[in-house]
């Protein structure tokens, strides 16, 4: 029984991989494929669209090949495309490749949890098998940068897409040897497939994810490629809808929104993958104020993985227990209030890593803590008949908000340290005696290590510039991790207002499949 259950991770882990793997180094991703850094986000979004778009229309394929020739036919799919990846410098067709490995994903990691679950007879297993998937998904950000931190600074960054292919290998060696071709579900021939909404949910998709990545430097409707994706995503979208509504069997039942528990699961889930990217500020911060390069911060990282193995060890804990999930749901926003508090008074440009170690703790440790309970409370809340669409729109809620994260990012980034940046320039005016000051230290600190003394006071001139800029992007940062701590702040009074949540317990039916 364990030996099948490591398999269908070993096959599924290089999947889960690929899709943050453009982040684990944007500035090297970008200079390799001769892109620009939003370019290399845009690229991960993809990969999300085709993950969430393909998963509904993804069960028809599942249920017309039996299990092994399934797994086969799509993780060879993966390894082409890896290597496609590998050989390609065209932005284009990167992101139709990436596009497509999203779509691997939902094949590979929606047939691997399916298997597991058909051999789990009690719940306690049910539970263990969703923390362990959801643990792995939030971990993969900085279990990439840990993993090729090295290998980047040594080679260039196509190398980690040959590394993909290679990852892919023990996982189809270990199916060879261990499944045979038996079915799941009764043979479904592949007629009368939802082409028109699949294709109407992938641009929509995509095109929100260009207005996201690439609206705020563009100025959104001053721009005529900006104006053009929002009418066109605007237009696909309301005729996804109306397809919904009129179809027999529509792509999404919109039954699911009918029931109070999942809407509130819904948002719940938004706010937490609001607050899981905050991170991505940290990790920002200790480039700029120690200096670290991306090998440093992925070693700082680690210890927010082991929050996240901890969070959900006790998540798997209180949902075997069957706690009421307003107990969770308050554990675990209270801890990541607690980190933002922390993160935010320990913005400063002097002081020291070790300082910020247990609030990385506490961000994956409230993190883990809240993603499986709050997906399971999502998918259990509407009748067995619409697991499938409830498990779709819960993968399309994380899909939004982690574009919304890009764009609140990309927001305080540009705009917002933009406008620090611009105050702060109006205090430091070269008649300000304290700036003047400091250029003089800064000149005299250069000329005592050798630098010639005209040179020294444009080198000064130029740090004291690097100091403006690190103190904005700080300002902005802050002004972030406030945005957030509000949030928290409304969603825990929302969890603790509303009396009903105190009354739900999540169980596990058999019969119910998993929300990935």
């Amino acid at each position: 029984m364990w030996l099948i259950r490591i398999t269908m991770f070993v096959v599924i882990l290089p999947s889960l991989a690929l899709m943050f793997l453009p982040l684990s180094n944007v500035p090297a991703a970008a200079g390799y494929y001769g892109i620009e850094p939003a370019d290399v986000q845009y690229a991960v979004l993809v990969y999300y669209a085709g993950y969430t778009a393909f998963f509904i229309l993804e069960k028809r394929f599942f249920s017309y090949l039996a299990a092994k020739e399934y797994f086969f036919v799509f993780t060879i799919l993966q390894i082409i495309t890896s290597y496609a990846c590998y050989h390609t410098q065209n932005l284009v067709v990167l992101l139709l490749i990436r596009f497509i490995q999203g779509m691997g994903l939902a094949s590979t990691g929606n047939l691997g949890m399916s298997i597991i679950f058909n051999r789990i007879g009690t719940e306690r297993g049910r539970v263990v098998s969703y923390t362990v998937y959801f643990g792995m998904l939030v971990c993969m950000i900085p279990f990439n940068n840990f993993v090729t931190a090295d290998l980047i600074d040594s080679f260039d960054f196509n190398v980690i897409y040959k590394l993909a292919v290679f990852a892919y290998l023990p996982g189809l060696i270990l199916l060879g040897v261990t499944m045979n071709n038996v079915r799941l579900n009764i043979k479904f021939p592949l007629y009368l497939l939802d082409w028109p909404s699949f294709l109407l949910f992938s641009y929509f998709l995509c095109a929100l994810g260009y207005l996201v990545v690439y609206g705020q430097e563009r100025y959104w409707l001053e721009d005529r490629g900006i104006c053009v994706a929002a009418l066109t995503g605007a237009f696909s979208v309301l005729t996804f809808i109306i397809r919904q509504v009129h179809l027999k069997r529509p792509y999404f039942n919109p039954g699911v929104f009918k029931y109070r528990n999942f809407m509130v699961g819904g948002v719940v889930l938004f706010t937490l993958y609001l607050c899981r990217f905050t991170l991505n500020f940290s990790s920002a911060f200790f480039s700029s104020a120690f200096g670290f390069d991306p090998a440093h911060v992925s070693y700082m990282n680690l210890l927010n993985i082991l929050g996240i193995a901890v969070g959900a060890l006790i998540s798997w804990a209180l949902l075997v227990q069957h706690r009421p999930i307003r107990l969770i749901w308050i554990y675990g926003f209270s801890v990541l209030l607690a980190f933002h508090i922390w993160m935010y008074s320990l913005f400063s440009l002097h002081g020291e890593p070790h300082a910020y170690f247990i609030p990385l703790f506490l961000h994956g440790f409230g993190v883990g803590l809240l993603i499986a309970p709050t997906i399971i409370f999502m998918v259990a809340a509407v009748p067995v008949k619409m697991v499938d669409t409830s498990a779709g729109i819960c993968l399309f809620v994380r899909c939004l908000g982690f574009y919304v994260s890009i764009a609140l990012i990309n927001y305080f980034d540009l705009l917002n340290r933009g406008k620090h940046l611009n105050a702060l320039k109006e205090q430091f005016t070269a008649v300000n005696p304290l700036v003047r000051q400091n250029i003089l230290k800064q000149t005299k600190n250069f000329v005592a290590h050798g630098v010639y003394k005209k040179q020294a006071a444009g080198a000064a001139g130029r740090q004291v510039t690097k100091q403006l800029m690190l103190n904005a992007q700080l300002r902005s940062a802050m002004d972030y991790y406030a945005m957030i701590i509000g949030l928290i702040l409304l969603t825990l009074i929302f969890v603790a207002w509303v009396p009903y949540i105190n009354r739900t317990i999540v169980r596990l039916r058999k019969n119910q499949p998993a929300p990935i």
